[in-house]
């Protein structure tokens, strides 16, 4: 099963080039992907395989795959229709198709995602397959972008489907904590019981009907008929859209009998079935005319797989069989069709069938199956179909008849719209001779036909091996209630019995019924009694724009101060509403300080922040603001935390910098009318604020009731982390995954800020001294001052400092090195990559002040970006080397060896990963220079000249 999703990710990205060496003609030897995945499923049918690699255990992210009964047949229909689907391909692209390798390779990669969805037992695993498959048909919907109908029915769809996926993921989550286990087996053998696991019944069931385009989230499948034919032959007949229901058929045996779940499936199955037959009745179109007949048959399956009796769900799986074979096959007919007479139109063809005999013939076998005539296999599923709902005991008496109906009903409308579809397409039509768009016509080439051709012969002869096909379905069947005495079998002729009768009253009422279809039409059925669907979805659309345009012109009104006082004072009320309504349990015991020198330090702190409230010169309240995250620096020190006190210290002088950059485009006082009358509400929202902060911290210290894990961090730093630094040890390696998640954070950030001061051009790197403007240059080496920064001569002397500029001379190459002892000493003493970072990244801040923006470009002429993507790469691909070592991901591991002179030396490849941290650090500290600083700088320049 790993062979196989890894040979459809190489095959998905080597297409690309395939296709622009070998052009269409690269679809073939990529059809062999599937095939020989085909391969592999047939030699293990009838056997049970496991994989289960352990991963993320504590999250439940293990990766576990099953392949059993269910499973195979899946995999049977989608890698045997993706395969033909791709030699199809092979020529009904033209070589100069638009993006013909992207295509190529979402096509290979959807049928690894859908063989990867069907085998995987882990649910959390499955729902990541499931979002694949959303994200590569919204692609694959999309691909004429140019259009405007593709964009919007891939929007449609992506929208549609990822919200029903979110409902699933949150019922997911609910039956995995319930029994202990995320794995599908074990969910559906322990299936729990109670509201809670109703509610989650339901929210999967959302997400598998919306993927399965049940009614009423059925309107994005006819959309996606814009997207290549193909596309629709595979992705609604044998692929995406089955994923819901081979969902419900996998919860059945465990679920079926929850309240909410026959109703929701049979009653929305069987409404689909008619209401799409009707459309499908109706429609114009031959691609419209099969896709609504596909939710119709959808909503058919649905309600099949979820009434849990042994006999539907054999008759089920035989329709799911049967329906991929004849709507992959009406598909590519229809492909074909629109390829030689330019329509797609019913009342534009004529005498199609008289001048392509032999695809007339092939898209009557397929649509006989889709209608259930004998002796094809979907009359084989039709016959075990309305058998199953007579006998299922495990429904009442008036919802077995009810459902019979509905079933009789929808086939009625079924064999009419497949009488519509192979006359409106073939028929002579009362015309003499053929149609405009009929008569040029030439048949289709033998390759082109070769895979419609093979499923409608295989629909034919897999009715006539019935019993064939019962035995790859039944051992799935078996694990549900029968409700009949001896087992129920597939067969062509079961004697003289109501189903066959009722078969008759189907062909009877669907003939019947398309002769009627010119008295029908004058009816004018324009406005349909539920309404429509789809401008439903604009409807909703358009008031969800509206609301967030209402709630956003409320909430955010272009005033920071007024979104940051918004956000302020939900945190100080509401955890006091909550505190107070819910009471507290218990009271906590506090001492204010431990020594006389803390007390000392909390004065200085308060007295700067009240400081800062009086002050109307921003760069003094600034550097007052400074003072309190110094004194909170050295509470730190003082409580045994030299890591923290030194990350504090430099955090806060970078940000200081930061701050007086931003500064210089400020005025440097605020308005005195307005700083007046909201100075008395910010002190006393800030007070508020640090009190409900300081509360919520000393309750919850109070509240433990159990040791704190911090007292076994050291023994686990040393024993796991190899290492004496707890802190840099849990951000290198226990807990790597929350530091790749922040410096994730600070990368896009840097990205952020830059993007906003260049607006225009993101990348690059700051000017160089030869960068300068000849006249700037010609002062410059006229000067007989001493050069000490190369870009100190280029600044104005008014505000040139050569002590500054000595002082970074002699200075910088210390800080550079103590940067690097920082990074190599930080797993056993203070320091690490952040620390390291934050002190190349203030001698960078000193050159800068001391040189100028072009005293920047000669410190680091590399562009900001390409540090930031080097970290980034660096400590990603820690974790991936650590998988392909067979570790946990950023699992971390030492080597141990002697060097001369240095001696016995012992490394933690976390060293790399924080080598990451430490260069995206610098790279962030450049970047915001580059940009804060440089930019600016030349902004200034720009507007005196």
């Amino acid at each position: 099963m790993l062979a196989i999703l890894f040979a459809h990710a190489v095959a998905a990205l080597l297409a690309p080039s395939l296709v622009r060496v070998m052009g269409r003609n690269a679809f073939l030897p990529l059809a062999l992907v599937p095939l020989g995945s085909l391969v592999w499923v047939i030699a293990n049918w009838g056997t049970e395989q496991r994989v289960q690699i352990p991963w993320a255990t504590t999250l439940s992210m293990d990766f576990d795959l099953r392949f059993d009964a269910l499973a195979a047949i899946m995999c049977l229909l989608v890698l045997g229709i993706g395969s033909l689907i791709l030699l199809y391909c092979s020529r009904y692209f033209e070589d100069d198709e638009p993006r013909l390798g992207l295509f190529a390779a979402e096509m290979v990669a959807f049928a690894g995602v859908m063989f990867g969805l069907v085998v995987s037992d882990n649910m959390l695993l499955l729902y990541i397959f499931w979002e694949l498959t959303t994200v590569l048909s919204f692609l694959l919907v999309g691909h004429y972008a140019e259009r405007a109908s593709s964009r919007r029915a891939a929007t449609q769809a992506l929208l549609v489907t990822t919200a029903g996926g979110l409902a699933m993921l949150v019922g997911i989550i609910i039956l995995g904590q319930m029994v202990g286990s995320y794995n599908l087996s074990a969910v559906v053998a322990a299936a729990p019981h109670g509201w809670l696991a109703g509610v989650a019944v339901v929210l999967v069931l959302i997400g598998a009907l919306s993927k399965s385009a049940v009614v009423p989230l059925h309107f994005w499948l006819p959309g996606a008929m814009a997207a290549p034919t193909p596309v629709s032959g595979y992705l609604h007949a044998a692929a995406m859209v089955k994923a819901g229901i081979y969902l419900v058929a996998r919860l059945a045996p465990g679920f079926a009998d929850s309240a909410a779940w026959r109703p929701i499936v049979i009653g929305l199955g069987l409404a689909s079935m008619i209401l799409a037959g009707w459309r499908a009745f109706r429609a114009f179109d031959l691609k419209l005319i099969l896709a609504f007949g596909t939710v119709s048959q959808l909503g058919f399956l649905t309600a099949l797989v979820g009434i849990g009796s042994r006999e539907a769900a054999l008759a089920g799986l035989t329709m799911v069989i049967a329906h991929a074979m004849f709507k992959a096959c009406l598909f590519m007919v229809v492909g074909i069709i629109d390829h030689s007479t330019g329509t797609r139109d019913i009342r534009k063809l004529a005498h199609l069938g008289k001048a392509t005999p032999v695809l007339a013939g092939v898209a009557v076998l397929a649509a006989a199956s889709m209608a259930g005539l004998p002796p094809l296999i979907g009359f084989v599923a039709k016959e075990a179909a309305l058998e199953g709902a007579l006998v299922a005991d495990v429904l009442p008496d008036w919802a077995r008849t009810a459902t019979t109906a509905g079933i009789v009903v929808g086939s009625i409308l079924t064999l009419a719209y497949s009488i519509r579809f192979v006359w409106g397409a073939f028929g002579r039509k009362q015309l003499k001779r053929p149609s405009p768009a009929v008569q040029n016509v030439h048949a289709p080439g033998w390759l082109l036909m070769s895979a419609p051709t093979a499923l409608a012969v295989a629909g034919l002869a897999a009715g006539f091996g019935s019993s064939w096909i019962d035995h790859l379905v039944a051992p799935y069947a078996d694990t549900l209630p029968s409700g009949l005495s001896s087992p129920y079998h597939l067969a062509l002729w079961h004697g003289l019995t109501l189903p066959l009768g009722l078969t008759a009253v189907v062909i009877a009422g669907g003939t019947a019924l398309y002769l009627a279809h010119r008295t029908i039409a004058r009816m004018k059925f324009e406005h349909p009694p539920l309404g429509n669907a789809d401008r439903m979805y604009d409807a909703t659309l358009r008031g969800m724009d509206l609301l967030s345009l209402r709630l956003t012109a409320f909430l955010q009104r272009g005033s920071l101060p007024l979104t940051q006082a918004t956000i302020l004072v939900t945190l100080a009320v509401l955890p006091t509403t909550i505190m107070f309504v819910f009471g507290l349990s218990t009271m906590p015991e506090t001492r204010l300080w431990d020594t006389p020198w803390e007390l000392a330090v909390g004065v200085i702190i308060a007295g700067a922040a009240i400081t800062a409230t009086v002050l109307r010169n921003r760069l003094g309240a600034l550097l007052v603001v400074g003072v309190t995250g110094y004194g909170l620096g050295l509470l730190f020190a003082m409580h045994g935390a030299p890591d923290l006190a030194l990350t504090q210290f430099l955090v806060e002088t970078v940000t200081l910098v930061m701050f007086v950059l931003v500064l210089r485009k400020l005025p440097p006082e605020s308005d005195p009318a307005t700083d007046a009358q909201s100075r008395l509400p910010r002190a006393l929202l800030g007070i508020a604020v640090g009190l409900v902060v300081t509360g919520i911290g000393v309750y919850a210290v109070a509240a433990r009731s159990v040791d704190p894990i911090s007292l076994l961090l050291p023994d686990a730093a040393y024993d796991i982390g190899n290492g004496k630094n707890v802190v840099n040890v849990l951000l290198v390696d226990i807990r790597a995954w929350d530091t790749l998640g922040e410096i994730s954070v600070l990368l896009v950030a840097a990205t952020g800020v830059a993007s906003l001061v260049f607006r225009t051009r993101r990348f690059g790197t700051a000017p160089r001294v030869s960068d300068a403007p000849a006249a700037q240059l010609d002062a410059a080496s006229a000067s007989n001052e001493t050069t000490w920064l190369l870009g100190g001569d280029l600044i104005d002397p008014r505000y040139r400092s050569l002590v500054l500029e000595v002082t970074t001379r002699l200075v910088f190459p210390t800080m550079m090195v103590l940067s690097i002892y920082f990074y190599f000493s930080g797993h056993n003493a203070p320091g690490g990559g952040f620390a390291g970072g934050l002190v190349a990244g203030l001698a960078l801040v000193l050159r800068y002040l001391a040189g100028g923006r072009y005293e920047l470009g000669e410190a680091v002429p590399i562009d900001a970006g390409k540090i930031l993507g080097l970290g980034l790469t660096l400590a990603a691909g820690t974790a991936l080397v650590s998988l392909l070592l067979g570790a946990p991901a950023l699992s971390s591991a030492t080597l141990q060896f002697t060097l001369p002179v240095l001696g016995e030396i012992k490394l933690v490849t976390a060293l790399f990963f924080d080598l990451g941290v430490y260069l995206i650090v610098v790279g962030l500290i450049l970047d915001v220079l580059r940009s804060l600083g440089a930019r600016l700088d030349a902004e200034v320049v720009g507007a005196k000249r």
